[in-house]
C-alpha cells in the first residue's frame, strides 16, 4: 500500500471514530462537544479524500474550503455546501468562552437540535467520502 493510500485510510478511520464519539456525546447531552466533533469528522473525511487522490491537504480546518477542493475532484460533493457551512461555525465557539458573547459559555449555549443537525451533516459528508473512496459500510 502506498503512502497516500495509508494516509487516506488513517484519516477516514479517525473521521468514523469521531462520528461514534458524536453519537455518545449527543446521548450524554454534551451538545457543544458533539457539534465540534461533527466538524472534525467532516474535516478528516475530506482530508482522507484528498490524500486518496494524491493531493496533500491544505493546512486548514474549514470544511467548506476542503469541500470546494474535493468537489473539484468529485463533483457530486459540491451539493453539500450547506452542510459544510453549518459545520464550520462549530470549530472555535464550541470550545472557547471568549468566542461567544459574555456571559455565554459553550457547554451551555448549544442545543440538542444543533448537535443533531451537525451530526447529520457530518454523517452525510463522511458517507459521501466513503462512497467516493469505494469503501462500504
Amino acid at each position: 500500500m502506498k503512502l497516500y493510500e495509508v494516509e487516506a485510510r488513517r484519516w477516514l478511520q479517525e473521521a468514523e471514530n469521531d462520528l461514534r464519539v458524536v453519537r455518545t456525546l449527543v446521548r450524554g447531552r454534551h451538545y457543544a462537544a458533539a457539534c465540534f466533533y461533527s466538524q472534525q469528522a467532516a474535516e478528516k473525511a475530506l482530508k482522507a479524500l484528498l490524500y486518496d487522490r494524491r493531493v496533500r491537504p491544505p493546512f486548514t480546518h474549514s470544511v467548506a474550503e476542503l469541500l470546494r477542493q474535493c468537489a473539484a475532484l468529485v463533483p457530486s460533493l459540491g451539493s453539500m455546501e450547506a452542510e459544510a457551512s453549518l459545520l464550520d461555525q462549530y470549530y472555535i465557539p464550541t470550545r472557547y468562552p471568549d468566542a461567544l458573547p459574555a456571559p455565554a459559555v459553550p457547554s451551555q449555549r448549544y442545543t440538542s437540535q444543533q448537535a443533531r443537525a451537525a451530526r447529520r451533516s457530518a454523517e452525510r459528508i463522511v458517507a459521501a467520502v466513503r462512497s467516493a473512496l469505494g469503501v462500504s459500510g
